[in-house]
Order: structure tokens, then C-alpha cells, then sequence
């Protein structure tokens, strides 16, 4: 594994975490901003709104347990005032058989894109369906 580290400028390429923590925002905003029709249609028939904003991603514990990077999310907002419908999205995202896992922080659901890979992209895309099923 250290030998790894003989080749820096090949590290990213060759250590999947350090490859998503140094991602460019401006990729991660595209991703976003492709992905985000797709999860609007998905939700069409929740009481949600979805859209794509910035975001910041916190990158740890231990020696940097506050330090955040630029992100991007998709950002699910209930359409009326009860917020459970949050909840039961987030379960619905969870019970995927990849599971989506984002968090709820000031009345949304929040789905970091940073460690969404863009080659895995398909594969999050193809569950969708599940969640319009979720909802009957």
C-alpha cells in the first residue's frame, strides 16, 4: 500500500477517498444539476420541491473534525408544513438496495454529492423508480 504513495501524481486516481475529497465543485455542481430532473421526477408524487444548491461536506472526525469542503447537494423541501414527509423519503432512500444516505438540517433533506461517483451515477439513477413505489 505504501508504494502507492511513490507516485503522487497518480494517488487520486489509485485511492477512491482521496480521488472524492479533492473533487472539483464545479464537478459536482454538474453532476448535480444532471441528476436533479431525475430525482424530481422520482418525487413527482411526493409533496416535495427538489433542487440542486451548494452545499459544504464534512470530511471527518479525529484531527479535522469541523473542516468542510465545497459540495453540492440535492436539496428535498416539504411542499406543505408537515415535515415527516422527509422522514419517509429519507427511509425510502435508505431501503434502496444501494442505499442514498443523506441527512435533515434545517427543514430539508440534504443529499451530499461528493462521494457520488460519476461512474456510479447510472446505478443511483436506476433506483429512482423505487422510490415513486415507496409512495403508493
Amino acid at each position: 500500500m505504501l508504494r502507492l504513495y511513490r507516485d503522487p501524481d497518480r494517488l487520486g486516481d489509485r485511492l477512491t477517498t482521496l480521488r472524492l475529497l479533492t473533487r472539483p465543485p464545479d464537478d459536482i455542481r454538474m453532476q448535480a444539476e444532471r441528476l436533479l430532473p431525475h430525482l424530481q421526477q422520482a418525487l413527482l408524487d411526493w409533496p416535495v420541491r427538489v433542487s440542486a444548491e451548494p452545499a459544504l461536506s464534512q470530511i471527518g472526525s479525529g484531527s479535522l473534525p469541523i473542516d468542510r469542503l465545497p459540495s453540492h447537494a440535492l436539496v428535498v423541501r416539504p411542499g406543505t408544513r408537515k415535515r415527516g414527509v422527509l422522514h419517509e423519503i429519507e427511509a425510502a432512500l435508505r431501503g434502496l438496495p444501494v442505499p442514498a444516505i443523506g441527512r435533515i438540517a434545517d427543514g430539508a433533506l440534504r443529499l451530499d454529492l461528493r462521494c457520488l461517483a460519476v461512474e456510479d451515477e447510472a446505478d443511483f439513477l436506476a433506483q429512482l423508480a423505487a422510490l415513486t413505489a415507496a409512495r403508493t
